[in-house]
């Protein structure tokens, strides 16, 4: 087996302290992945802390991965030791099932294989990337372009898809209006990939603090939705809204904000239910539609996208001695826009 340092939560209530764990030996499409940088997720938080159902601990989180190849199994075609490379929010999938045939490897009719939390066809319970390492087999590995630097990649392997595919699936581009609930880790990437898209960009946020930064990403219009003359102002205006907020809104009050045939969209992922009343769906043949990141040819698509546009997370990057910190922070939204843990401050005291 091979051996990782790592940072775990051991309840729901963590902290995190040090511990080791197991990868296995490469089998010959694998590839070995010393791991340079992890983004933290709000998803993150949400699954240690069994806000998504139970939780195997010790758990090792980690789904935004970057970091470069120091070896791989004896029928790797893909990858070459010193290859730098992403790992994403899963890591198998069956392979056979219509969706993983079409590259929809993230809506598996047999479940995906999540990066971290997830039962493996060996059986075994995966863990993420607050490591030194992981193995992955190839086909779950991304390249990462070189214009793109490797701690500002990591967060694109969640944040970036996450918000590409629904901009992707439902038309952001020239002439579209599109809108952008929330401007944190997964909202600042939403603004700036629609805006390099070519669509015009508002962004609702509670209140105007982050006006700025809305600008400089890239954003045309930004409102406060604290204030109630912005749904009247707004309404009927756009052709999609991607809502990236983990917590609950109400949905009828965005809907009121789409034109005739236009989308709102769910990436964020609230503990809670959401309701929604029908007729804020017929009244203008509105949709309310999810999004969970993307395939493995999405995001690598996405990351050729980004770095053809020089698109990256906006990041503070932290020693692994910080996680706890970090982690009450994103909850206090007090980070702009994406913490990543530097990996090589793993064995520091």
């Amino acid at each position: 087996m091979i051996h990782a340092n790592a940072r775990a939560v051991f309840g729901p209530e963590g902290p995190f302290k040090r511990t080791a764990i197991e990868r296995r030996e490469l089998e010959p499409h694998d590839v070995l992945i010393e791991i340079k940088y992890a983004g933290i997720c709000h998803s993150d938080i949400h699954t240690a802390r069994g806000e998504w159902g139970p939780v195997n601990y010790p758990l090792v989180p980690g789904h935004e991965i970057a970091g470069i190849v120091t070896e791989v199994g004896s029928e790797v075609t893909t990858y070459a030791v010193g290859d730098r490379v992403g790992v994403g929010c899963m890591v198998d999938s069956c392979r056979t099932c219509d969706p993983c045939r079409k590259g929809e490897e993230q809506y598996c009719l047999h479940g995906m294989t999540g990066t971290y939390g997830a039962i493996d066809k060996y059986g075994q319970y995966t863990q993420g990337g607050y490591s030194t390492h992981i193995v992955v087999t190839e086909d779950f590995v991304v390249r990462i372009p070189d214009g793109i630097e490797l701690d500002a990649a990591a967060p694109l392997l969640c944040a970036g898809i996450t918000t590409y595919s629904p901009l992707r699936r439902w038309g952001a581009s020239p002439g579209k209006k599109v809108a952008v609930v929330g401007l944190g880790g997964l909202g600042h990437m939403a603004v700036k990939i629609a805006h390099a898209m070519g669509a015009e960009v508002t962004v609702l946020s509670q209140s105007l603090k982050k006006k700025e930064d809305g600008a400089r990403l890239g954003a045309d219009h930004y409102y406060a939705t604290n204030d109630p003359e912005t749904f009247k102002k707004l309404a009927g205006s756009f052709d999609l809204i991607v809502n990236t907020v983990s917590a609950k809104i109400d949905v009828d009050a965005y809907l009121s904000l789409l034109a005739l045939d236009g989308t709102l969209v769910n990436v964020g992922a609230p503990a809670d239910p959401l309701s929604v009343n029908v007729f804020s769906l017929v009244g203008r043949r509105r949709s309310f539609a999810g999004s969970m990141i993307g395939g493995i040819r999405e995001t690598q698509e996405m990351l050729n996208f980004c770095a053809e546009h020089g698109i990256a997370a906006e990041i503070e990057v932290i020693s692994a001695n910080r996680i706890d910190e970090a982690w009450e922070r994103v909850l206090a939204s007090d980070v702009r826009y994406r913490f990543v843990i530097d990996i090589s401050t793993m064995s520091d005291e």
